[in-house]
């Protein structure tokens, strides 16, 4: 990679508190919205709705096979369908889209309630509890589990492991993220040989799906790519829900009106759960690489530069969505926000995170006449932004 020889626009190293990012990325917009900085041996970001969005459109000059987040994580192999570009990447969504159908989800909702229900009681019945700790990390892992058709026998490895390599990740320490990476493949290299030796439903198997896909040219799926996409879905299925579902009940915590609104009328639910997504967009964004020198905003970045697409401030970008660091129930906009990406590499889980958060909220405020915080917020770093611990008082 050459290092690239721009300003230090920012420090993404810098301490943060659950509201400062924020506040960055307003001051870059406006300053500097082709940023640049010299952390982890130089990138950009491009911090403007427009300029994101154009990028997640151009994936012929923006791609995503040479680097796909900022930091850079991906020291132990390739993960499809994010590690690769358009065609290459097009037979694994193939194989995984229909594992999302609306039916599909709809057939998973009880269980997803059922596990929601069980792991929120203890919390109320204590009275209180670390939202994040004590809840949703554990709510990912039965929820991915579903989906995956994953034996019970497998998810306490998954959440220890998956806690911690975030942990490494969060504290930027590349030998555990090597380590802990490579026990997330070894689980699923294990969920492959059981469906090898115990076929499903392809249709109802997402294992089972990509053993029996092939390529354009009617080729069976390079098996170390089955690994890495199964290792690549573990991670984001687990983290992603976690940070979100807490930095909705900080947010919630904070506007008791809203609370009781939503309580009260819980058919709001799903329109305020887009507008929370704009507002706390649980990854930054991923990174993209120009396969050849581009000119943004007056800014010459040369090829080969990884370039951070920030979401979280494109979501806030007042040029877009006006009053954009306020909750909007009624935001005409809304589904212009970009929380699940766009173009060819648009979250594919996209409706199971939308069912496991409406469901999480629901059973939240169903259980609840209130809560409101009791403690210091934990905020998560680089590549993810938002809630890693919310401590709750629930009334």
């Amino acid at each position: 990679m050459i290092k690239s020889a721009g300003p230090q626009d920012f420090d993404p190293q810098a301490p943060e508190t659950f509201d400062s990012p924020y506040a960055v990325y307003e001051d870059l917009r406006q300053r500097c919205p082709v940023a640049h900085s010299q952390a982890w041996n130089g990138f950009w970001a491009f911090m403007k709705y427009d300029d994101v969005l154009a990028a997640l459109k151009d994936s012929d000059t923006y791609i995503t096979s040479l680097q796909n987040v900022v930091p850079k994580l991906a020291f132990t192999g390739r993960r499809p369908p994010l590690h690769l570009d358009p065609p290459a990447h097009t037979p694994y969504r193939r194989a995984l889209n229909p594992l999302f159908r609306p039916a599909r989800m709809k057939a998973l909702e009880p269980a997803v309630r059922q596990h929601t229900k069980n792991l929120l009681q203890p919390l109320l019945d204590r009275g209180e509890g670390d939202i994040c700790e004590d809840f949703t990390s554990y709510l990912s892992i039965y929820v991915f589990a579903e989906w995956m058709n994953m034996p019970e026998a497998l998810l306490d490895d998954l959440r220890s492991i998956g806690r911690a390599y975030n942990f490494a990740v969060q504290n930027f320490e590349d030998e555990m993220v090597r380590e802990t990476s490579l026990k997330l493949y070894a689980i699923a290299q294990h969920v492959i040989d059981l469906r090898k030796a115990n076929p499903l439903d392809p249709a109802e198997d997402a294992t089972s799906a990509l053993l029996a896909a092939s390529d354009d040219d009617g080729n069976p799926l390079p098996e170390d790519m089955i690994l890495g996409t199964i290792r690549q879905v573990l991670v984001v299925g687990i983290i992603a829900p976690t940070v979100i579902i807490g930095s909705i009940c900080v947010h919630l915590s904070r506007d008791q009106a809203l609370q009781t609104r939503l309580r009260e009328n819980p058919d709001l639910i799903p329109a305020a759960l887009e507008e929370f997504l704009r507002l706390y967009t649980p990854y930054r964004g991923f990174a993209r690489t120009a396969n050849k020198p581009v000119t943004v905003g007056g800014i010459d970045i040369p090829a080969d530069e990884p370039i951070a697409l920030n979401y979280a401030s494109a979501n806030r970008d007042e040029d877009r969505f006006p009053d954009a660091d306020q909750f909007r129930l009624d935001r005409p906009n809304i589904g212009e926000h970009l929380a699940f990406g766009l173009g060819p590499h648009r979250c594919a889980g996209m409706p199971l995170a939308r069912m496991e958060l409406r469901i999480a909220l629901e059973e939240i405020l169903a259980g609840t006449t209130g809560f409101t915080l009791n403690g210091d917020i934990k905020v998560t770093r680089f590549p993810e932004i938002g809630a890693l611990s919310v401590p709750l008082i629930f009334r």
